[in-house]
């Protein structure tokens, strides 16, 4: 049976997750349809902070890589251990799929360079651009050239890996999303928030926002649904149970 492996590398904030679940749980409730659609697909939670060493991989397994209130940079113990893991995942063709820390991680694992942006924070519903590698590309190819999606993150991955295909850019971030190997994506937008979390985080980042010169009360007017995003969550689901694993 393919196992789809939430990989958890933080909390969110403590409202957040009352009122709307922790990291996995908005992982989860987006790969909802998926499941239902596919009972023979396992999906299992490893909170790579707390739960020890990474667990062995069978040839049917798939990772989802969450996001994280810590920073690659710090080099928490934790992360560290993860990138030999994820560079071995790489070279038996497991698939994986990285989600904002995930993503820099996964971009500083295989080459590149993740660190704090020097524009700043970039957080809101904001425009992604797919490249020309994009529009090609089996899993991001079906979304439109132009897509909406939610994001908050203050570091990104900088310098991507030399054999990295960039598939979506932005104004802010010109590698929006990666793929580092045949089954093997990063992005840096949050396909699981929905726009009541994007608000909230909004909502905690109005003094951080304000430094940067930008207003929080805009941006949560503007936030929006991302259902194309969102759906680049399920479709990878799909690709680990059509391929089997």
């Amino acid at each position: 049976m393919p196992r789809l492996l939430i990989v958890k590398t933080g909390d969110t904030f403590a409202d957040v997750a009352r009122d709307h679940g922790d990291f996995e749980a908005l992982f989860l409730a987006a790969l909802r349809p998926a499941i239902e659609a596919h009972p023979e697909l396992v999906v299992e939670v490893f909170d790579a902070r707390h739960d020890g060493d990474p667990p062995a991989l069978g040839a049917g397994d798939g990772l989802v890589i969450t996001g994280s209130h810590a920073m690659v940079s710090d080099a928490e113990p934790w992360s560290e251990a993860l990138r030999p893991w994820l560079r071995e995942a790489r070279e038996r063709d497991i698939a994986m799929l990285g989600v904002c820390y995930g993503h820099q991680l996964m971009a500083a694992a295989f080459g590149g360079e993740s660190g704090y942006h020097p524009a700043g924070r970039e957080t809101g519903t904001r425009e992604i651009r797919l490249t020309e590698a994009g529009r090609r590309d089996p899993l991001l190819g079906t979304l439109p050239d132009r897509f909406a999606a939610q994001l908050t993150h203050a570091q990104s991955a900088l310098v991507a890996p030399s054999d990295a295909r960039v598939l979506a850019e932005n104004d802010h971030d010109p590698y929006q999303a990666l793929r580092h190997g045949p089954r093997q994506w990063s992005v840096q937008f949050h396909p699981e928030f929905t726009p009541a979390v994007m608000r909230a985080y909004l909502a905690h980042q109005r003094a951080p926002l304000a430094e940067q010169g930008q207003d929080a009360a805009a941006l949560i007017a503007a936030v929006a649904p991302t259902p194309e995003a969102t759906g680049l969550l399920r479709r990878f689901a799909r690709t680990l149970v059509a391929h089997g694993g």
